[in-house]
């Protein structure tokens, strides 16, 4: 696959645009939809997760809350079940609280300003941008995994350490302006090819590439299993997790102040319960 000079924009336009037109994957339902709600819940549910298993669950997620309204005022417990085999339960409780946000600040209708979007829980800067582009086909600018992947391979192939600053320059000048939806979709597509096919990962020269941690045996893998838990019993003591669990009482105690902190369960003297 040849590479382009350095800021040839328009071919490497022409080469992300012909990629997509022989091989971009129309078939995602969140494509084929210019819903605001979907489309904040398929980019929710996309952080940090893979296509395959977001597509069956998203399908499942829509029909059980089929808008900002009946997510904000279904029970976060009905929320965690539909969210189950996802993973990173923090983001449905997020999802859940930007329903209510968007319900009772504006009257259930997401607001067009990319701006908003920050002020909304669990939205970060490169979501904010997927959302403004996919939803209202606004030409944000942003980064997300297969988004950098494409310009480093193109642009910096024997550089270390690239900066997202440099990157975001480059995805700036380079967004198709009068049809930036489709332009993300085919930059994350040819990206999402590059991951099958390069020997190394281009993100590894990323300057911001973080390995990610073992799951197995990490506390976000317990509290996993602790939400499981919650949704199927509705409530427990932290003895009794931690014997399902095997894990000791300390890690457990440790875990539920967290997910206390955060909003996830209340106690009531000894007993653990999913916040309504």
């Amino acid at each position: 696959m040849k590479k382009t000079a350095l800021y040839d924009l328009k071919k490497f336009q022409k080469e992300i645009w012909s990629y997509y037109r022989a091989h971009g994957r129309h078939d995602m339902p969140w494509r084929k939809t210019a819903s605001p709600y979907r489309i904040v819940v398929s980019e929710v549910m996309l952080q940090q997760t893979q296509v395959g298993r977001v597509t069956l669950k998203y399908k499942e997620f829509i029909k059980r809350f089929p808008n900002f309204s009946a997510l904000a005022h279904a029970p976060l417990s009905d929320v965690l079940s539909a969210w189950q085999g996802l993973g990173y339960n923090r983001r449905a409780l997020f999802l859940k609280k930007l329903a209510e946000v968007v319900v009772g600040k504006y009257k259930g209708k997401l607001p067009q300003d990319p701006e908003v979007f920050h002020t909304l829980p669990g939205i970060g800067k490169a979501t904010a941008g997927s959302i403004a582009a996919f939803a209202f086909n606004h030409p944000s600018v942003f980064i997300e995994t297969n988004i950098r992947r494409v310009f480093i391979h193109f642009f910096f192939p024997r550089s270390k350490k690239v900066s997202d600053d440099a990157i975001m320059r480059l995805v700036a000048e380079a967004v198709d302006r009068k049809n930036p939806r489709e332009w993300y979709f085919a930059l994350m597509d040819y990206g999402t090819m590059l991951a099958v096919q390069e020997k190394e990962n281009p993100n590894r020269k990323s300057a911001h590439y973080v390995k990610q941690k073992p799951f197995t045996g990490s506390d976000r893998q317990v509290r996993g299993k602790i939400v499981v838990l919650l949704v199927k019993k509705k409530s427990l003591t932290v003895r009794a997790v931690a014997q399902q669990t095997h894990e000791p009482v300390e890690r457990i105690e440790k875990i539920f102040a967290q997910l206390e902190k955060e909003g996830f369960v209340r106690c009531r003297g000894k007993t653990f319960y999913i916040v309504s």
